[in-house]
């Protein structure tokens, strides 16, 4: 009776590594290539803004749905699981805000550190 449930054990420990080493083999690509590095911050500066510039609104507006409806749902519960949705109602909020604050900054925070960038670069050659 011992050995049946340890070898079950061992077999089920098994079948789960073995299942990360398959997702491990299918998500690694056939070929890799060497790309050479590149370290152009303007560019990277750039493609940050434009990801900023596009995702922020559009992750903001979802985190004022969501914060919404864990404030609706804190409704429906006794007071402790009341104030635990509702801080984390709080919480989200202040993430949504936090996200359109820095996506519609993101403009001006972007061409005044690649001014910054530019000039370092400039005066340092």
């Amino acid at each position: 009776m011992g050995t049946a449930g340890l070898d079950l054990g061992w077999l089920a420990l098994i079948k789960r590594y073995a299942k990360v080493m398959w997702l491990l083999l299918a998500l690694m690509p056939a070929k890799t290539y060497a790309a050479p590095l590149s370290f152009d911050i303007v560019a990277t500066l750039t493609n940050i803004q434009t990801l900023l510039a596009h995702l922020g609104p559009v992750l903001s507006a979802i985190l004022f749905i969501l914060a919404g409806i864990f404030y609706a749902i804190g409704q429906l519960f006794p007071a402790t699981k009341r104030a635990s949705l509702h801080a984390t109602s709080i919480d989200i909020l202040i993430g949504a805000v936090i996200v359109a604050v820095l996506s519609v900054a993101s403009n001006g925070l972007a061409l005044a550190s690649t001014h910054l960038l530019v000039n370092i670069t400039n005066s340092s050659v």
